[in-house]
């Protein structure tokens, strides 16, 4: 490990990899954000905000900086989701070209066996995308909610008319948040008709953490964006909530991005070795591909392979905008509460509610992974090439 750490070549591999990564985030992050807001502010009646009509939102209650809320966290999960997602494929594949060699297998031309076939770069693009989605699950989770944030009207806290002490049960779940004082007054009124009364009515509803916002409902996404907030309120597993949407969704992502880039890789080969004489009989003998060609293939595979998992990602980030406090999952539990819909939609995460919204944004997501794929490829080519040369 100590050799590999300090190999030179694998230090240059790495910078490349985090740089290109970082690079084309920040360049196609604001596509993302709308994407996000697109998925997540739809509703299921007829009038829907679109990209424009979101991005002016944006603008008004956050500025143009608003659409990188959260920049930093899917940077941090693109780091290390891309990162895993390309190690693991790359050990799977190595082990197939090993068994090719070994197997000794020829082509009809006499071409060496040694390349990856496209059902073999399929399956593992597929164990690639399930583990890059468990890696980078709770970094999406902040991600997401940071960018609800960035088009929330938040309201100034209302529950200030006299000081008291912080209700430890409040306190315990969120920490400095503070019940809306129109909707606590009106659940006091509610029960203003009660035969017995509490003589302190309000503090008595406050000690039951059903009621911190006052008025039964959970709070408001922007209120419960930061990674402490997320835990303290609905627990370490909702860092993972979305897991079977996500891991369905990467998984396709992944087999459909590598079995095309693999089929136009090796297509764009064997149309360069037409009339090489004498004729090679392997890839390696081929010589490389341009960086230029191998980015487009990358960002058409990118492009195709959003479109064929899009519906998973708008089931996932319109689960992870939902707010859901340890005190109601305990209830379900207890319950014994069964996830609604079909069974597929079970399965893989989908709510029923969302049948009719699974492909809101996916021209933003299309084309933001298309680029994005084109720019990490490419630049990964010229950081490598710059830092070796």
């Amino acid at each position: 490990m100590d050799e590999l750490l300090k190999n030179h070549m694998f230090a240059a591999h790495a910078i490349a990899g985090a740089g290109s990564v970082t690079f084309s985030t920040l360049l196609t992050y604001p596509l993302d954000s709308l994407k996000t807001l697109v998925q997540v502010g739809s509703g299921s009646g007829k009038q829907q905000l679109g990209a424009a009509q979101i991005l002016d939102r944006v603008r008004i209650l956050s500025g143009t900086s608003g659409l990188y809320n959260g920049f930093g966290w899917s940077t941090l999960a693109r780091i290390s989701g891309l990162g895993a997602r390309f190690g693991v494929y790359e050990i799977l594949t190595a082990f197939y070209k090993g068994h090719h060699i070994h197997a000794s297998c020829l082509f009809e031309d006499g071409r060496e066996d040694n390349y990856v076939h496209v059902s073999e770069a399929f399956t593992a693009g597929m164990v690639a995308g399930a583990v890059e989605s468990v890696i980078s699950s709770p970094f999406e989770m902040v991600k997401v909610r940071k960018q609800v944030t960035s088009a929330s009207l938040i309201p100034s806290s209302s529950f200030v008319a006299e000081k008291r002490a912080v209700v430890p049960s409040i306190s315990r779940l969120l920490r400095g948040y503070t019940p809306d004082q129109k909707a606590l007054n009106h659940s006091v009124e509610l029960l203003s008709t009660l035969t017995s009364k509490h003589p302190n009515m309000i503090g008595a509803l406050l000690e039951y953490p059903w009621m911190m916002t006052g008025s039964g409902r959970p709070p408001p996404v922007f209120h419960v964006k930061r990674p402490s907030d997320i835990i303290s309120l609905e627990g370490w597993g909702t860092l993972w909530r979305g897991l079977r949407s996500g891991v369905v969704r990467d998984s396709i992502f992944g087999g459909v991005f590598f079995s095309i880039w693999q089929f136009l890789h090796q297509a764009m080969l064997d149309w360069k070795a037409v009339g090489m004489d004498p004729a090679p009989r392997s890839d390696d003998e081929i010589g490389p591909l341009s960086a230029l060609a191998v980015s487009l293939a990358a960002g058409f595979s990118g492009s195709v392979a959003a479109a064929a998992s899009h519906s998973f990602d708008t089931a996932k980030s319109r689960s992870q905008c939902i707010v859901l406090p340890k005190y109601i999952s305990m209830e379900r539990r207890l319950l014994k509460w069964k996830r609604p819909g079909r069974r597929f939609e079970r399965y893989t995460g989908i709510h029923p509610s969302d049948r009719s919204l699974l492909s809101r944004g996916i021209w933003l997501r299309t084309g933001r992974s298309g680029v994005a794929s084109f720019l990490l490829v490419g630049g990964y080519f010229l950081a490598v090439h710059q830092l070796l040369r």
